[in-house]
């Protein structure tokens, strides 16, 4: 079974983080629902990590309900 293209996920993320200096979005396994996504942008700044976290998960909420993400690793980091 073919999986989803990361490009729509990217796509959702770009919106959410439009100053993003780092972000990406991996298939990990090739199955297209296993993802690892990096993120780094301005908006992190003094945030927790699990705020972090968070806001990225509310950029892919649609995608985590309908079932299209399975599985999502998520590493964001603060920039400049």
């Amino acid at each position: 079974m073919e999986g989803v293209s990361t490009q729509p996920l990217q796509s959702l993320l770009e919106h959410a983080f439009p100053d993003a200096t780092e972000l990406r979005v991996e298939d990990r396994t090739g199955g297209g629902d296993h993802f690892q996504v990096t993120v780094s942008s301005p908006r992190f700044a003094g945030l927790s990590l699990l705020d972090q976290h968070r806001l990225v998960n509310e950029a892919l909420a649609e995608p985590l309900r309908d079932g299209t993400i399975h599985e999502l690793r998520i590493k964001t980091k603060g920039s400049e």
